[in-house]
């Protein structure tokens, strides 16, 4: 991904209304894959 699509995604992912701390942990479950990060339905 460049830093042009992950600029993007987190605009996205502000703009449908996602806290800090959300797009964090998404972030580092792309990453890491650790499932403690994994999104979940609120």
């Amino acid at each position: 991904m460049t830093m042009t699509e992950i600029s993007r995604l987190l605009f996205g992912l502000r703009a449908a209304g996602w806290s800090e701390q959300k797009i964090n942990d998404f972030l580092l479950y792309i990453e890491s894959g650790d499932e403690q990060y994994m999104p979940r339905k609120d």
